[in-house]
């Protein structure tokens, strides 16, 4: 799978409602046949940092950056964040996540 996540530093003025901004780009990702997940979270001690965890099956990375709800992303929301997202992205074998070995809950 492709694994990515992106950190999003977003203007003081749009964090609270960031999700919301970002829900018709969620929900159409999270549709497309090869996403395996796409989840947003906001960091602890920046409010205004959101990180997105996401993850393709091999084959579908070019049909998310070239769908219309990524080109419209890409037009619509750099208005609200304060510089160019900072991302990883890496392939890792397998589509789904391991347990924890160190907090092994029995």
């Amino acid at each position: 799978m492709i694994f990515i996540c992106v950190k999003w530093k977003v203007k003081p003025e749009y964090a609270e409602g960031w999700i919301e901004l970002t829900k018709t780009f969620t929900d159409a990702t999270r549709a497309e046949p090869g996403n395996l997940f796409f989840d947003w979270s906001r960091n602890v001690e920046d409010p205004n940092e959101y990180v997105l965890i996401e993850a393709f099956k091999d084959d579908a990375a070019e049909a998310h950056v070239t769908s219309e709800h990524f080109k419209t992303a890409q037009r619509e929301l750099p208005q609200y964040v304060q510089e160019t997202p900072r991302v990883r992205n890496v392939q890792m074998d397998g589509d789904h996540w391991d347990e924890l070995g160190e907090f092994k809950i029995d």
